[in-house]
């Protein structure tokens, strides 16, 4: 059932100024409900982003919107070009989120004019273009300053828990699925031991914690009509601490393979080299100027880790019965599973030729 809000009042309780023409939905995310928002400025029609934030998914919106405010005011000190990040709108209240009568969060984003992202990615210099606006996100983020960010959803990329979570639903099979996920069971189980390798050498002081974003589909950068430069990443509600990898690596996921993530023809399954090296360059164009060695070095590695983490993902909710992600079909997620675990095969048998452009990336950046 369409959700009914009380636009008048919400749109009320922020700075905009102006008369409002209209409010309509707008893209097609799936977690909040984003809307268009048009105003008339003395005859200007002036555009906005209305979100009303899913508090079933981000349980703290206070904390998470503390988390964007501080981030997006830290950025737009660094770039001097409001396209460049994403800026809030205050309240009248001066918070940067109103809660409406039923006590539904919203907040309201500038409209970033003249760019769009892409679901699906068109050739190599646009995902170098979005893994560089990533990387400079990342290393623009790397001297902010007031504490540590809040964790708006724990142990988000931590791939040990994740593996956890499947063995407790192998001991449960409650759905009695376990006869037919065999084989993927066994595929995730024979990795467990290097599941845990980033955050054995972030617990020796190897790699350090970052801001991250921990979701860095390259949908999420926007990307400039004219220039077809990355300009601006988007959808921050899961920034929050975390290692550089979860970001490298969940690009690498996403970026990577021309079939989408439930395909059930794993021959059209693979890692597109050419793909992963404009990847690579456009991260660590930016990147690359606050990673440390041992950071860059396990880059290659990341990309199989977390997309065996995400099939792992799959393949638990699939076991328990397909209460988390959305279904299609009988036996969609352990169609997911099975794809992401093909690109894993796929990565794997590429890691040394990943590895050699690694080597050379690196002696670029260092000149």
């Amino acid at each position: 059932m369409e959700k009914k809000f009380d636009f008048k009042s919400i749109i009320g309780s922020f700075q905009l100024y102006g008369d409002l023409i209209s409010v309509n939905p707008y893209g097609n995310g799936h977690i909040n409900d984003t809307f268009e928002v048009v105003c008339n400025q003395s005859g200007t029609r002036v555009r906005y982003i209305l979100q009303r934030i899913n508090t079933n998914v981000f349980r703290d919106p206070v904390n998470l919107m503390e988390n964007i405010r501080r981030v997006t005011a830290h950025l737009n000190s660094r770039c001097g070009d409001s396209r460049q990040t994403l800026t809030l709108v205050p309240a009248k209240d001066g918070k940067c989120y109103t809660v409406d009568a039923e006590g539904n969060y919203f907040r309201t984003y500038l409209f970033i004019e003249n760019a769009q992202s892409y679901d699906i990615l068109e050739n190599s210099k646009q995902a170098y273009e979005a893994a560089r606006a990533f990387g400079k996100f990342q290393a623009d983020l790397a001297d902010i300053s007031g504490g540590r960010l809040a964790e708006t959803i724990k142990d988000f990329h931590n791939t040990p828990v994740r593996v956890q979570n499947l063995e407790n639903a192998i001991k449960m099979d409650k759905c009695n699925r376990l006869k037919d996920a065999a084989a993927e069971i066994d595929f995730v189980l024979s990795r467990k031991e290097s599941c845990g390798k980033l955050i054995a050498l972030q617990q020796q002081g190897l790699i350090p914690e970052r801001i991250t974003h921990n979701d860095t589909k390259l949908n999420n950068v926007m990307i400039d009509d004219a220039t077809q430069s990355g300009i601006c990443v988007i959808d921050l509600d899961t920034v929050m601490p975390g290692l550089a990898h979860y970001d490298f690596g969940d690009m690498v996921r996403t970026g990577t393979s021309p079939a989408p993530e439930d395909e059930v023809d794993l021959s059209k399954i693979y890692m597109r080299f050419e793909m992963f090296e404009a990847l690579l360059r456009g991260y660590c164009s930016e990147a690359g100027k606050v990673l440390n060695d041992c950071e860059l070095e396990y880059l290659p590695f990341a990309g199989a880790l977390i997309t065996l983490e995400i099939g792992t993902r799959f393949l638990t909710d699939y076991l328990e019965g397909d209460v988390y992600f959305k279904t299609h079909r009988p036996g969609h997620n352990l169609d997911r599973a099975r794809s992401q675990f093909q690109l894993v095969r796929s990565i794997e048998s590429q890691m040394d030729e990943m590895q050699k452009l690694l080597n050379n990336v690196r002696k670029e950046i260092k000149k």
